[in-house]
């Protein structure tokens, strides 16, 4: 902008930038945006438990393109690095103490949260779930993926591939609630239709890094595995390298979910059959809209419960997955994504849902 200013650009580009940042200022500071009336720049916070891990990236995409598009200031992003629950709620209690405007929080443990959550709403602070739920707890909704469904279709795809045997299934936070449902559903759905199948699941801890290890530990300790799959982004990505380094494609079952890029990479490349891909874009965008209705109404728009998707990757229709770059999946690009020339047909709806 300096640059096209000194070249003569002057009172023009000035204008316009000064009109654009001072439209930005007012829809924060009491001004409109689009058909909504002003706000006095509502404050959300988000509060996570992997506040570095990529597969939030496009989670806060989500949240920084609803807040702009809403005129509010952008959530902040707060909590703990690696699953540490004593963490999660510090932050959440110190959001309450700054009366903030709303709050988002991942609910992975069934305790910790409650009495912030019932002291946050006690004042007039609305409170959203996203990514997990816990029983027992008072969130206003839950925007995520129905975590044991996913796992329960995901054991009904592996018992397609393997009906006896060990499989590894990692897991980097036992009993945490945003991935042992999953875990969960995948034994259920396993006792049914493939009893033979025997699930070892593999700690993996919260922190990326260490996710390669327990798994390659794992399968050296049990390399008669037929298949090395996990339930949440890191696991999976790890299950991906694992396979391939290992040349173990076709030679064993292999899939999890989200789609960081090895995991991507594996399922174009043949070490995994699939990942499952639950939308973490929505869970950040339709979080701040929820938050933002409910206030401009006083509390007339109650948010609905929203699941953000169960949607197989494979080999099939990774391609766009691969290549867009799109900043709805973690990529960089914000430019439109081209459509198919024909929409596949997704499940036939059931009656009365």
């Amino acid at each position: 902008m300096l640059k096209y200013l000194g070249a003569g650009g002057g009172m023009v580009a000035a204008g316009a930038v000064l009109s654009a940042c001072t439209g930005v200022q007012q829809a924060q500071n009491g001004g409109h945006s689009g058909p909504f009336p002003g706000n006095p720049g509502w404050r959300f916070v988000f509060v996570n438990h992997v506040t570095t891990n990529s597969f939030f990236v496009p989670t806060r995409s989500g949240l920084a393109d609803a807040a702009a598009l809403l005129g509010v200031p952008e959530p902040q992003w707060t909590g703990s690095e690696n699953g540490n629950v004593a963490q999660m709620a510090s932050a959440m209690e110190t959001a309450i103490n700054s009366k903030v405007d709303g709050i988002a929080v991942a609910l992975t443990d069934d305790h910790a949260f409650v009495e912030l959550t019932k002291r946050a709403l006690g004042q007039g602070i609305p409170v959203i779930a996203y990514n997990a739920s816990a029983a027992g707890n008072y969130p206003l909704t839950y925007v995520g993926q129905d975590l044991y469904l996913s796992g329960f279709r995901m054991g009904q795809r592996i018992a397609q591939k393997i009906t006896s045997g060990d499989i590894l299934v990692g897991i980097s936070q036992p009993g945490g609630n945003n991935v042992q449902p999953r875990l969960d559903g995948i034994t259920d759905a396993l006792k049914q239709t493939a009893p033979g199948v025997r699930v070892q699941s593999v700690n993996t801890g919260a922190e990326q890094a260490g996710e390669l290890n327990a798994m390659t530990a794992a399968y050296t300790g049990n390399a008669a595995a037929k298949g090395i799959y996990a339930v949440d982004a890191g696991s999976t990505a790890a299950c991906a390298k694992l396979v391939a380094d290992r040349g173990l494609a076709g030679k064993v079952g292999a899939g999890g979910f989200d789609l960081l890029d090895d995991t991507v990479a594996g399922v174009k490349g043949g070490a995994l059959d699939f990942t499952i891909d639950q939308s973490p874009y929505l869970q950040g965008f339709l979080s701040v809209l929820y938050l933002y209705l409910f206030r401009l109404s006083g509390t007339l728009v109650a948010p609905p419960a929203t699941d953000t998707g169960l949607t197989f990757v494979t080999k099939e229709n990774v391609g766009p997955y691969a290549t867009a770059h799109s900043r709805f999946e973690g990529g960089d690009n914000k430019d439109v994504i081209g459509m198919p020339s024909a929409i596949p047909l997704p499940p036939a709806s059931v009656p009365g849902r």
